[in-house]
């Protein structure tokens, strides 16, 4: 069971503190924070003043920004001007060039590389459909322009 500290009527000093010395301050106030009060034994010097100021603060760690990668522009801009679908072509290729040359993180243009594939590849599929397209109307007026022999 324990008891609570101070015990009533007893001495307030925790067990193993033996207070302080001859011409040490009154327990509780360590020197320098002494009370008003209190003042050095003669041949100590007092306190020197206020606390000496905080560190100053460090400067700004500046950063380099990343590069922007190339291919990863070429990649955009070919995606946006398509250039009779060859611009399309490159910028599929560019852009997977591009993702592969980001990947590890040292350059910028990750979003890029990748809008431009986007880009490259509905190129691709309108120039696949226009192919499409072509065959189908071709195949159509090949076959309704033959007339019956014989007429």
């Amino acid at each position: 069971m324990s008891t609570a500290w101070p015990p009533q009527g007893g001495d307030p000093t925790p067990p193993g503190y033996a207070g302080p010395g001859p011409g040490q301050p009154p327990y509780p106030y360590p020197y320098p924070y002494a009370s008003p009060a209190y003042t050095p034994p003669p041949g100590q010097p007092p306190w020197p003043g206020p606390y000496p100021p905080p560190y100053p603060q460090a400067y700004p760690v500046y950063a380099a920004p990343s590069s922007t990668n190339g291919f990863a522009i070429a990649s955009l801009v070919l995606g946006i001007l398509w250039l009779y679908w060859v611009g399309s072509i490159l910028a599929v290729i560019f852009g997977h060039i591009a993702l592969t040359q980001t990947a590890p993180g040292g350059q910028g243009g990750r979003g890029l590389a990748i809008a431009g594939l986007v880009l490259g590849y509905i190129g691709i599929a309108l120039l696949a459909l226009v192919i499409i397209g072509a065959v189908i109307v071709g195949t159509a007026t090949i076959h309704s322009s033959v007339t019956p022999t014989g007429t």
